[in-house]
């Protein structure tokens, strides 16, 4: 039961998302970004590499894909997240920003491989001063295990801001 609340769910997340992404897309174009992170994530003890774009939906809100690459001891291990960021309305603090989504995680080990799907929170901060924007992020995957990685990266605009 709650398997196929999860996949409902998630259609219904990744159907808004698109309806959303293309009703706007010369404008989300116009605000986009892209990046490179690294970070380190606490329970599988792993430094993280990846990379987001972030598009903007609205005045507050930004549909934000990642891909994380974590250094496991042994094996691989990698990540897909599909989150919606929220950015906080509050006077002089529009650098701060909450949200959540789905997360796909991939492992390999000795010839075996198993997909997970879980859900995201994360918070986070990021300057909105000239084309390239860093940022730091809390990230926190809830579901069959729970995880926790922080990330800094760079947000570079693409088109006009």
């Amino acid at each position: 039961m709650f398997r196929a609340f999860r996949r409902t769910s998630l259609a219904l997340f990744l159907a808004a998302s698109l309806t959303i992404v293309l009703s706007d897309t010369a404008a989300a174009q116009a605000r986009s970004h892209i990046g490179p992170q690294i970070g380190y994530n606490f329970d599988y003890q792993a430094v993280v590499l990846g990379g987001q774009l972030s598009l903007r939906l609205g005045r507050h809100l930004e549909l934000y894909p990642s891909f994380n690459y974590f250094f496991v001891d042994v094996g691989s291990l990698w990540a897909i997240n599909v989150d919606l960021k929220y950015r906080l309305p509050i006077q002089n603090a529009d650098f701060l920003y909450i949200g959540g989504g789905v997360n796909f995680t991939r492992d390999s080990y000795g010839g075996t491989s198993n997909t997970d799907t879980r859900g995201n929170f994360i918070a986070g901060l990021e300057s909105r001063r000239g084309n390239i924007h860093p940022f730091g992020e809390f990230l926190l995957t809830a579901g069959q295990g729970t995880t926790t990685q922080l990330v800094g990266g760079l947000n570079i605009t693409l088109g006009g801001h």
